[in-house]
């Protein structure tokens, strides 16, 4: 059995005034966060990450601490989850967060709305495999602005080169 691997670095320190609560707790969950001065750096060495474990009551505070931007992702999401949460889906006060109906992405970018130093940020990951496999290799970037969220991954680069140098051809 093949593990593949996707390490992840987000390129620039995110200043800690520019974070609310909340989004440091989704995003030190999604990514592993070391302290850069005055700021995050997040970084994923296996993966970023779908679905963790948190703490109900940790979480709950990081909402109410950050409730200065009622129109963001990581409020709307947090708040449609915990309506929704029924007491038996918890086990000691913890519960399983599922991201996979938003992303990373989205809570990234509603930081860099409201930063006032940070144009954009770039995210470049790596795809590795434990074994040779062609799908197991390559790579992606993204860039997230308060505007958009363009990506491309090393297989779209490789159609696009391959288009050039051979019109029509299916690889």
């Amino acid at each position: 059995m093949a593990d593949y691997f996707t390490p992840t670095v987000i390129q620039q320190t995110i200043p800690e005034a520019d974070v609310t609560p909340l989004e440091r707790l989704l995003l030190s969950h999604v990514f592993e966060a070391e302290r850069d001065g005055d700021g995050w750096y997040f970084f994923a060495e296996t993966q970023p990450a779908d679905t963790f474990i948190v703490a109900r009551a940790a979480l709950e505070a990081a909402l109410a601490a950050s409730q200065l931007d009622l129109d963001n992702t990581a409020n709307s999401f947090v708040t449609k989850v915990l309506a929704s949460l029924k007491d038996e889906e918890l086990q000691d006060g913890n519960m399983d967060l599922d991201l996979s109906e938003t992303s990373w992405e989205f809570i990234v970018q509603d930081i860099v709305r409201r930063s006032m130093t940070l144009k954009y940020v770039s995210a470049v990951s790596s795809f590795t495999c434990s074994r040779m496999r062609v799908d197991g290799f390559g790579g992606a970037v993204v860039v997230i602005s308060a505007d958009a969220i363009l990506g491309k991954s090393t297989n779209d680069l490789l159609q696009e080169f391959i288009e050039q140098v051979a019109p029509g051809s299916d690889s």
